[in-house]
């Protein structure tokens, strides 16, 4: 048995259980010791039923006296009570649908029960604890898992995989690294994350397994930056955007002055600009992409901008048309729902070179789309694309100039591990005309006093967008206001005499390209939405938002949302209704009350929520970081970058025998972060 043996070379894994663990990406023993636990039950100090606390989960130590019968409740649920004592007190366990566990369980045996405890004034009741022998000691690791896999199955295969594999786990760091940066052996971290003896073994093993996770992605990042270095594209000659600045008919920022030229600066050598324009929502990112774009065609090159959606695109190119009309520059769109003869005239203008500036989809990297002269490549919302995607788009052109946008503000540690491959520009300043949203959390007993706002702007020839976080009901989601449900209620009750319409992800291209035309015309007065308006939708008479449930949205998708409306000049507001009674949930929604500064929302939301579901969807191209966490360990990750950065000055390409193994981590890393 080596690490590449399928996992049926262990006892107790069968051609069906192996596939339970080929559905959590496990599909060899070098895979399974690299499950690491999500957590762990504390067994270091069992207590007495009297010391039992009722505030936390906690580990109770107690001997079996009595199992009782089992019973049906109702269809699919039983319930067996058992009796257990340490001899100075009772418990009462009650365990549901856990016929195998109960039948386990033998009077007159000790055993730990884990869970939460409940306090009686004979001692104390528990409801389906985890059941360990009382043998067992220190940490027991809970694993990630699947359903028909347990814990219990899975830690009996771990123990069986080091037994057989401990010997042949190879290390990946040299012996200076590791002694510099006081770090155990790989093989070392293995065991001690899988079943650590004490705290100070699991921080060791955890100190050491997240060290290497930066140090691979900063390496992975940087050797990424360096090939992008060594490309030769083109250089631009430096012509003037003066024009174009002036035909805009307002007053760049400061920021965007400055930008444009970091950006013109880079564009004018020969290494490929690679490039993030990171700025909060209404910062004006669009304006300094398209002076960009400007300077591009004025040098005889094509720009290509892709957008995460069809509604995105296409709004793009309506603002794009209106700015580059004087300059009788074209402007082109290309997305998937367009008719096969309409995207086959786009492709033809886009080879031809009458196009010279396309907005799209990832309809833009479909092989059959070539350009006659791509210079500049634009990804709007980046945080929706992978690295990978970015890069297909550049093999149209020699390699082309790049830009990135993100509306979203991103906290600096997660904007390296997102963006290590970049040079960055924050557009830090804000339209001097920009009012700040003002932003209420209320209760759902207010819902109808926030239609009545909303009712007397439309009064006035105001808009008002009304958020759901669900298009239908359904039997499970009864709590949740839907999109569409809520639009027929309001349209025929409370908001009768205004124009209402319905927007969703759902709807085909051209039905809600219909609905957002009608809404930009100020042709409908309250538009009801999924999230499906969250980025780019730029309606300036829009003055109120009201955001349905906002406590199942993230606190940057509600910022996002909230940067729909006031993009005038009148003041804006958004109303966030929330019926939850957590007091946490109260909390993280007060953030976005109290603060217009998307920065400060974003650090306070990843602090809350994880990279993981930071923008409320499973970010595309953010490392699978198996055990490092980018706000608690950031010593960690500051160390790795340091590491990283003496590393490649010894051995730039990693071609050093000793760095051979970190070189085939770096690759794994970046393949499985669709990099």
């Amino acid at each position: 048995m080596d690490l590449t043996s399928r996992l049926t070379a262990l006892k107790g894994v069968g051609e069906k259980r192996e596939k339970l663990y080929q559905k959590l990406g496990i599909n060899c023993i070098g895979d399974l010791l690299e499950h690491y636990p999500r957590g762990y039950l504390d067994l270091t100090g069992s207590l007495a039923i009297k010391d039992a606390s009722d505030e936390h989960p906690c580990a109770v130590r107690a001997t079996v006296t009595q199992k009782g019968a089992t019973h049906p409740v109702r269809r699919g649920l039983t319930v067996t009570k058992v009796r257990a004592t340490d001899m100075e007190r009772d418990l009462l366990i009650t365990f549901f649908n856990a016929k195998y566990t109960v039948d386990a369980l033998e009077i007159g045996r000790e055993y730990i029960f884990y869970g939460d405890f409940i306090r009686r004034l004979t001692g104390g009741e528990m409801n389906s604890p985890v059941v360990i022998s009382a043998e067992e000691s220190g940490f027991l690791p809970q694993y990630p898992l699947t359903e028909g896999l347990s814990s219990k199955m899975v830690s009996a295969q771990m123990k069986a995989a080091l037994e057989g594999c401990q010997s042949r786990i190879k290390e990946t760091l040299s012996t200076e690294i590791m002694q510099k940066y006081g770090l155990c052996s790989k093989a070392e971290a293995i065991c001690g994350i899988h079943f650590p003896v004490d705290q100070a073994e699991l921080e060791k093993a955890k100190k050491r397994l997240v060290f290497e996770e930066f140090l691979a992605f900063s390496l992975g990042m940087s050797l990424t930056k360096g090939r992008v270095r060594e490309e030769s594209g083109n250089a631009f000659a430096n012509l003037s955007t003066e024009e174009f600045i002036r035909s805009l008919g307002f007053e760049l920022t400061g920021a965007q002055k400055r930008v444009i030229e970091e950006c013109k600066k880079d564009m004018c050598s020969a290494v490929p600009m690679s490039r993030l324009i990171q700025g909060d929502v209404g910062s004006g990112k669009t304006a300094v992409a398209a002076a960009c774009m400007y300077f591009a065609a004025k040098n005889g090159f094509q720009s290509a901008m892709m957008a995460p959606t069809e509604v995105l695109a296409a709004q793009h190119k309506t603002t794009l048309e209106k700015m580059f009309a004087p300059f009788g520059i074209k402007v082109g769109l290309l997305t998937g729902s367009m008719k096969a003869s309409e995207k086959a005239a786009v492709k033809s203008q886009i080879e031809s070179g009458e196009i010279a500036i396309v907005t799209g989809t990832h309809a833009l990297i479909q092989e059959d789309v070539a350009f006659k002269s791509l210079g500049l490549i634009i990804t709007d919302e980046q945080h929706r694309f992978g690295v990978r995607q970015r890069m297909a788009l550049g093999k149209k052109g020699n390699a082309p100039h790049t830009i990135v946008m993100s509306a979203t503000p991103i906290p600096r540690t997660l904007a390296f591990v997102l963006y290590g491959d970049l040079d960055v520009s924050v557009l830090d300043e804000m339209p001097k005309n920009r009012i700040p949203v003002k932003t209420y959390l209320v209760g759902p007993e207010l819902s109808q006093r926030a239609l009545g706002f909303v009712r007397n702007f439309a009064k006035e020839g105001k808009q008002s967008y009304i958020v759901c976080p669900l298009i239908e009901r359904t039997e499970d989601s009864l709590p949740l206001e839907a999109a569409a449900d809520l639009a027929e209620q309001i349209a025929g009750q409370e908001l009768v005499d205004c124009n209402v319409d319905l927007l969703h992800g759902r709807m085909k291209p051209a039905e809600k390209e219909r609905v957002m035309n009608a809404f930009a015309e100020n042709r409908l007065q309250v538009l009801v939405s999924t999230t499906v308006i969250e980025v780019g939708v730029d309606v300036p008479n829009a003055v109120c938002m009201v955001i349905e449930n906002a406590d199942r949205f993230g606190l940057s998708q509600l910022h996002q949302l909230r940067g729909r409306v006031g993009r005038g000049t009148e003041q804006s507001y958004c109303i966030l209704i929330s019926g939850s009674k957590s007091a946490e949930t109260k909390r993280r929604l007060e953030v976005i009350a109290k603060t217009t500064d998307g920065f400060k929302v974003a650090e306070e939301d990843l602090k809350l929520r994880g990279p993981g579901d930071f923008f409320g969807y499973r970010q595309s191209g953010l490392p699978m970081l198996k055990m490092a966490d980018m706000m608690t360990d950031i010593k960690l990750l500051e160390l790795a970058k340091k590491a990283c950065s003496e590393i490649l000055e010894e051995d730039p390409r990693l071609s050093k025998p000793e760095n051979a193994a970190l070189s085939r981590n770096i690759q794994k890393l970046l393949e499985e972060t669709a990099m």
